[in-house]
């Protein structure tokens, strides 16, 4: 009897190493948009312009190696998705995944944003590819690899800008261009064609 007990011990605790682990990550697809609260210096800004906790996004790419984010920082990179998520403010993060594409194609689009891997990070948000900021990465990797074009252009003057004229003297100069067109996180966040897989923000975010 005791040896019973101890084999069916032993065939439980084997099944409870084996069984997969119900997390975030393996949920993941290639192709979703993740963002969260950056730490950079000009998130508050970005959260002050657009009214939103949202101020990075990047682009998951899932391997037989593991889950990466490619995403345009200072530079452009490719790094894996637990140490992008832990780099967010709280940990918070929020996944949307474009509706009705399929895998080949979303594979297109992680090609697409991969072509920018090493550039630097664009600090006036300008729309040339010598330079990427995130969002913008985001929402050409989908023109190129989908033919979609997720989140709206806004003008920089559309946005919240009017107790931030320090930070845009310090990145313009005297003349602001308050008609540059750019994509943000929270527009992104915005698109309705990106359905919310998961998000652990507080509402309103």
């Amino acid at each position: 009897m005791r040896g019973l007990l101890v084999l069916a011990l032993w065939l439980w605790g084997l099944g409870a190493v084996a069984a997969p682990r119900d997390s975030l990550e393996s949920k993941l697809e290639t192709g979703d948009v993740v963002l969260h609260t950056s730490r950079s210096r000009q998130s508050q800004a970005i959260q002050a312009a657009t009214h939103s906790s949202l101020s990075h996004v990047g682009l998951v790419e899932v391997t037989p190696k593991g889950v990466f984010v490619v995403e345009a920082v200072q530079p452009v990179q490719r790094i894996p998705f637990a140490k992008w998520r832990a780099r967010g403010v709280n940990g918070h993060i929020m996944v949307l995944r474009p509706e009705n594409l399929d895998a080949a194609t979303k594979q297109r689009v992680l090609s697409a944003a991969k072509k920018h891997l090493g550039k630097p990070y664009d600090w006036k948000f300008g729309w040339g590819d010598d330079a990427m900021y995130c969002s913008e990465l985001v929402r050409k990797a989908y023109i190129e690899g989908a033919g979609q074009e997720y989140g709206a252009m806004e003008k920089l003057g559309s946005l919240d800008v009017a107790g931030l004229q320090q930070q845009m003297r310090e990145r313009y100069g005297a003349q602001v261009p308050l008609d540059l067109e750019l994509v943000t996180p929270a527009s992104l966040a915005r698109d309705l064609r990106l359905i919310q897989i998961h998000s652990d923000f507080p509402e309103g975010c």
